[in-house]
């Protein structure tokens, strides 16, 4: 079943002699459930892509559906309900609230809402991301692969249906990238969550059912691998 169906997508930023074309008439179909690697070169168009999929940035031209729902045409308060609820989205940098707990860091998108996260989810979420002894400390407290951990974990806090990482493992070693490519994984299969991952790292795009190859603001290849 189709949850995400991408249409003519065009991103242009300037104008005249300033004018880039970041993406070219970019159209894509993702099946719910796919774990999809997005990968090329820096400043191929990979990063616009996701900041247009989670709504951060506007199309120039083109349609966004995600669950039958055109998301250029929502206002600002609905964009900001869909990052929230129908979203989960991991950074390279990962925007923990220093502040806060770790459990409030990851409880904080249903706290913006007023609501309880389930105890049940939020108590196998923890076990399974490895950070249940560490929900009462804070971030600088943490290792980098913790706060990645709690940065995923925030993510999938409301059950999103479709997760989007940008270079979720850049600023980590190879042993916790691959932990945390295979929590994705997990996440993925146990609760049919559609994932989006943009990396340069080819270990993690083979760990993925599809790559998506861009360069220069075009879509060059598109291989399902399993």
């Amino acid at each position: 079943m189709e949850i995400l169906k991408i249409e003519n997508l065009k991103k242009t930023y300037g104008k005249d002699e300033t004018k880039v074309e970041a993406l070219k008439n970019i159209s894509i179909s993702v099946e719910r459930g796919q774990m999809i690697a997005i990968m090329g070169p820096s400043g191929c168009g990979k990063s616009t892509l996701l900041n247009l999929i989670s709504g951060i940035d506007k199309a120039t031209d083109g349609n966004i559906i995600v669950e039958n729902s055109d998301i250029s045409k929502l206002d600002e308060n609905s964009l900001a309900f869909y990052r929230r609820r129908q979203l989960g989205i991991i950074y390279q940098f990962f925007n923990l609230i220093p502040n806060l707990s770790v459990e409030n860091n990851i409880k904080l998108p249903m706290l913006m809402d007023d609501k309880e996260a389930d105890k049940e989810y939020f108590n196998e979420l923890v076990t399974s991301l490895g950070i249940a002894n560490r929900l009462k400390v804070f971030p600088d407290k943490l290792s980098g692969g913790q706060q990645q951990r709690v940065a995923i974990a925030r993510s999938l806090i409301y059950k999103p249906s479709i997760v989007l990482a940008d270079e979720p493992t850049g600023n980590l070693d190879k042993e916790n990238s691959r932990d945390i490519i295979e929590l994705f994984r997990l996440s993925n299969l146990k609760y049919n969550q559609t994932i989006i991952i943009v990396t340069h790292d080819e270990e993690i795009a083979l760990s993925a059912d599809r790559i998506i190859r861009m360069e220069d603001g075009l879509i060059v290849s598109d291989e399902v691998i399993r």
